[in-house]
């Protein structure tokens, strides 16, 4: 998935979905396999065209829901997992985000983080972000017309189904099969199954499963499976929705008698929830040399190429007790810091470092500084860290 800021949507991704379609409709068209409960028949590319047409025209649904996500992807213990809402944190377990949005300008997000939550509240003009832990309520200036939008509001960490989707859909292509799979029922809801199937063998994906809504074509479910597994390596879906109008007392916000008020900017907050200087939980994102994350190849074996903080290159064990202080166990240098630990030594002809494999993601960290992750083979990896 893509990591740092995330923005919130809850339609299906047009763009994904006209591109999807395309490559459905150039090949032979797929009947609907029904189950239960029963839709009306829809081929794979009668499905992603209506959806494609019905979010072009901006008719968002007013609704509410929780949303709950679930990592099991065979990890070794990670060190200082940092919370829910931390990068550690969401590689394992479930946790769960509950949404309100009452149209462009009302939406709520709240993640409840073991004794405390996070609040993303956006009222008309009026947008706030409230830390519990922090005791901290930050309100957002500048922010732009209709920030309440699906596709226009920041919020770091958060993964919703919509965004699952359309990172699938983005990554499917001339090689990947879709097929329409049996009805399925998602939060009581009945709903069609899009399966997505790479045909890349440097992938780990074995199949994507989207279940989006019979009535609204939302996305309620992605399902990431990986080769060789029965069950979800990742899930995220709702657990619950109704699509009905928000009562108005879920958009209103007064920060708490005794809270810390802070003004920022919508730049800020777009980085993330922490304050006026924009970290987002991923201190040394830019690396070393300033250079921001990059994407290698496409499809199904994209990685994703990040510079590591300073004092990673050439001695990453040391550099990963150096990197024990990183702030509330959080970003690159803590992801870093568990990686290692777990780690294995490899080295080839592209140099050397160490690996970690997991059912649907390998990450490799090198001696020069540099970490690439991404849902595919070890080989995949080394092929990218050769190409400087």
């Amino acid at each position: 998935m893509r990591s740092g800021t995330r923005a919130v949507r809850w339609g299906v991704p047009v763009a994904a979905v006209a591109v999807v379609a395309g490559v459905v409709a150039a090949g032979p068209v797929i009947a609907a396999v029904q189950g239960e409960p029963s839709l009306p028949r829809r081929t794979a590319a009668e499905l992603l065209a209506d959806a494609a047409e019905k979010w072009q025209s901006g008719r968002l649904p007013q609704m509410s829901g929780t949303i709950v996500e679930t990592a099991s992807l065979g990890l070794p213990a990670l060190p200082a997992a940092g919370g829910a809402t931390s990068p550690l944190g969401l590689l394992s377990g479930s946790h769960q985000a509950k949404v309100w949005y009452g149209g462009p300008d009302r939406l709520r997000l709240m993640v409840p983080d073991e004794m405390n939550e996070s609040d993303l509240v956006v009222n008309g003009d009026q947008v706030w972000w409230w830390d519990s832990a922090a005791n901290t309520a930050t309100r957002v200036k500048g922010a732009p017309d209709g920030a309440g939008r699906p596709d226009a509001v920041p919020y770091a960490k958060t993964v919703t189904p919509a965004q699952a989707a359309e990172e699938a859909l983005r990554a499917a292509g001339t090689d990947t099969e879709i097929a329409i799979s049996e009805d399925a029922t998602v939060a009581g809801r009945a709903a069609y199954q899009v399966v997505l199937t790479p045909k890349e063998a440097g992938s780990l994906v074995k199949e994507v499963r989207l279940a989006i809504d019979g009535e609204t074509l939302v996305p309620l479910r992605v399902q990431l499976y990986a080769k060789g597994t029965a069950e979800p390596a990742f899930e995220v879906g709702f657990d619950s929705v109704t699509f009905t109008p928000p009562a108005a007392e879920n958009f209103a916000f007064t920060p708490p008698p005794g809270a810390k008020v802070e003004e920022t900017t919508a730049p800020s907050i777009a980085r993330g929830p922490h304050g006026k200087d924009g970290k987002d939980g991923m201190d040394g994102v830019d690396g070393h040399d300033g250079a921001a994350p990059r994407v290698v190849g496409d499809g199904w074996d994209r990685v994703v190429v990040v510079s590591l903080p300073k004092g990673f290159e050439g001695d990453l064990a040391g550099a990963a007790d150096r990197a024990k202080g990183a702030r509330d166990g959080d970003g690159v240098a803590s992801l870093a810091n568990g990686m290692v630990k777990v780690a294995t030594p490899v080295s080839g002809e592209w140099g050397s470092g160490r690996l970690i494999r997991t059912k649907l993601v390998t990450a490799l960290l090198t001696d020069d500084g540099r970490m690439f992750a991404g849902a595919v083979t070890p080989e995949v990896l080394y092929a990218a860290a050769a190409a400087k």
